[in-house]
């Protein structure tokens, strides 16, 4: 690639990410382009479609969240690995606003540019959540896909102004219903006050 090319291509993938972060994945690309101070042409030669446009937006952050499935197995007991991971998930489905209805439909279509990496994600936390469950702090009946689905719903209800202060103890209900030994927040701290 010509480095004026690249220069624009690093330039449209900026703006990009700054359009979506701020009207989510439904972004207009013609919106972009203009923002970008290009024409449409110059952003449909990097990035015929949409798809195309945020799988090279999304990949890293998916394929860095996948690493971290990988870091936290590693590195941490079963039930604590399990939820770190839950709580970086749900952080990036907050990022963009309806990037989960993009990945799990992506999930269901194998054409899509996002498929292979959110079905790596879905597995790196399935092989978390099934550790977690051989060892015996999960519930046994939870699939990767229930998980999925999940850190969609705390993502959704993240971006809603009237449950986003209640986001932190949903988020650990929710936990605390995946992992069959974790006390809830409640328990948690009148355990510290000493009650």
């Amino acid at each position: 690639m010509r480095s004026d090319a690249k220069e624009n291509y690093l330039h449209l993938l900026a703006t990009a990410r700054a359009v979506v972060s701020e009207e989510g994945a439904n972004a207009s690309m013609r919106d972009i382009a203009r923002k970008a101070g290009m024409g449409p042409a110059t952003l449909f030669r990097h990035f015929p479609t949409r798809d195309a446009l945020l799988d090279t937006l999304l990949r890293s952050s998916l394929e860095a969240l996948t690493q971290k499935a990988d870091a936290f197995e590693s590195a941490s007991s079963a039930d604590e690995a399990l939820v770190a991971w839950l709580r970086e998930a749900v952080g990036f489905v907050r990022i963009y606003s309806g990037v989960v209805t993009l990945m799990a439909n992506a999930l269901s279509d194998p054409g899509s540019a996002l498929h292979t990496s959110c079905e790596n994600l879905r597995n790196a936390g399935t092989r978390l959540l099934t550790r977690a469950q051989v060892e015996g702090m999960a519930d046994r009946n939870m699939t990767g896909s229930d998980m999925f689905a999940l850190i969609g719903a705390l993502g959704w209800i993240g971006d809603q102004a009237s449950y986003s202060e209640r986001s932190e103890y949903l988020f650990d209900v929710i936990a605390s219903a995946i992992l069959t030994h974790r006390p809830s927040r409640d328990a948690q701290v009148n355990e510290r006050a000493g009650r």
